[in-house]
């Protein structure tokens, strides 16, 4: 027997829209009234389906991570090659200097900036979210010590640790305003650090 109306939405797409709202404005910028607009939700689907605002964004910020993550990934698995991996990811970011996203930033780095220092439960999300990232390079580095193309003698978590950070960096310039040049200048001397 079913008890109540039953819902006429899709929670996974509601919380993609949540989470690119968010991305876009922020958490604190982000009004209950922008997010039931965004995800097409009254009041009461949205406390029935996802309590609140704050549990919203923490469920946003794993959607995140386990998207990138999956992403990653596949791209990984796709490419072939560890090395030329990590020089698509970041040639990536200098594509990010236009288009529909240009200056988004990250997500997961946004959330730092803005409150995760006041947050604990935020502030673990984005540091777990980081490691499943540093994880992937670090898989990547790997592969790529396997397959010569980067020197075995190198510490793979330690230079995992330092393109996630560089990547992080240069994201932030971009979300700054630096343009395609200066982003591929930085990315290729970030790219030294394999050889």
């Amino acid at each position: 027997m079913m008890i109540g109306r039953p819902r006429e939405f899709n929670p996974e797409i509601a919380l993609e829209s949540a989470m690119q709202l968010f991305w876009r404005k922020g958490y604190e910028s982000s009004s209950l009234q922008d997010l039931l607009s965004t995800m097409g939700l009254s009041k009461s689907s949205f406390y029935q389906t996802f309590k609140s605002k704050h549990a919203l964004f923490q469920n946003c910020i794993e959607h995140y991570q386990q998207t990138l993550d999956s992403e990653m990934r596949t791209q990984l698995e796709n490419t072939g090659s560890g090395k030329a991996f990590i020089k698509n990811l970041f040639t990536s970011v200098a594509n990010e200097t236009s288009g529909s996203d240009a200056r988004r930033g990250c997500l997961l780095m946004n959330t730092a900036s803005e409150f995760a220092q006041t947050d604990q439960e935020i502030a673990e999300l984005v540091s777990s979210s980081i490691d499943c990232i540093t994880d992937v390079f670090e898989t990547a580095i790997q592969q790529a010590q396997r397959q010569e193309e980067i020197p075995s003698d190198k510490d793979a978590r330690t230079l995992a640790t330092y393109l996630v950070s560089t990547m992080s960096g240069v994201r932030n310039m971009v979300k700054a305003g630096a343009d395609r040049e200066t982003v591929k200048r930085i990315t290729g001397i970030a790219m030294t650090a394999l050889d």
